[in-house]
């Protein structure tokens, strides 16, 4: 069988998008900053093995990282970006239709070897449309 041609769109950059959306005042970005301690709080999205296509549905694995300088702060951070993660679903962004958008680990402390940050990891599990080329 031969698949047509179909753009799967960058859903990691969708989601940066969808995120700076909501948190003002949060730096969102898919690469971190040399200088991080001075940056936050700061969310980073980034693709991470796993998921595939069926030839018109895309399951995308990502994890989400929040950066911010207290524990506290850090976990303020991470609930609401879990739940503006789950809030996703259903949405149209970036040239994207996000179909679905489930947690496969929930926010939890990672240590990130800097005294002065602490960081939370969540993996996300979401589902896009392919778009046909233009």
């Amino acid at each position: 069988m031969t698949w047509p041609e179909l753009d799967w769109g960058d859903v990691e950059q969708a989601t940066a998008v969808w995120l700076r959306s909501r948190h003002a005042g949060v730096r969102v970005a898919n690469e971190l900053p040399a200088d991080l301690e001075k940056k936050l709080p700061l969310v980073r999205v980034q693709v991470t093995p796993g998921g595939g296509e069926d030839g018109t549905t895309g399951v995308t694995l990502l994890d989400v990282e929040t950066f911010a300088a207290t524990r506290t702060a850090m976990w303020d951070l991470a609930r609401k970006v879990h739940t503006s993660m789950l809030a996703l679903a259903g949405q149209y962004v970036g040239a994207l239709v996000i179909d679905s958008v489930s947690t496969d680990s929930r926010p939890a402390p990672v240590d990130y070897g800097n005294p002065a940050l602490r960081r939370a990891v969540a993996t996300y599990r979401l589902t896009s449309r392919a778009q046909a080329p233009a």
